[in-house]
């Protein structure tokens, strides 16, 4: 993965914070009165549709300063693994795995959020260490193998 500059992102991240950003406009651009809308005046359900649509783009508007601020200032914790950086771990099974960790999840196998629990363990982890972490069936542990920080 190619981190893009000083915002931490990496391509694929910012690809899809940019396409989030597309998708919330256009929903936000349906909510918008049409012409000759808002000159009708109707019935109380007419006005409770009027008043949830004024919540939703509300809500939209939130939605899409977070994903734009995310975009123009990075979207992760400086305290945890960057965009892009390669993980190699052995779990108590004995079993090899190598992660690339990410700041926003996708449809990557391999990849695993920064701010998992996972991700979180490995933040201050340097190879060769013990790492403890929660899932849904309680606690596992692995040993970091390799920590490869993204070429910049």
């Amino acid at each position: 993965m190619v981190i893009s500059g000083d915002k931490g992102l990496s391509e694929a991240a910012r690809r899809q914070l940019e396409k989030e950003i597309a998708d919330l406009r256009a929903q936000r651009d349906a909510l918008s009165p049409q012409p000759g809308e808002q000159e009708r005046t109707g019935d109380a359900a007419d006005q409770a549709d009027v008043i949830d649509r004024a919540e939703a783009a509300a809500r939209l508007d939130r939605q899409i300063a977070d994903v734009t601020a995310k975009l123009e200032h990075g979207a992760y914790d400086s305290s945890l693994l960057p965009d892009g950086t390669r993980v190699s771990l052995r779990f108590s099974d004995g079993d090899e795995e190598e992660f690339t960790v990410v700041t926003l999840p996708g449809e990557d196998a391999d990849a695993i959020t920064s701010d998992s629990p996972l991700g979180l363990a490995l933040a201050t982890a340097k190879a060769g260490e013990e790492i403890s972490y929660r899932t849904p069936r309680g606690q596992a542990t692995a040993t970091v193998l390799k920590l490869t920080p993204p070429a910049n």
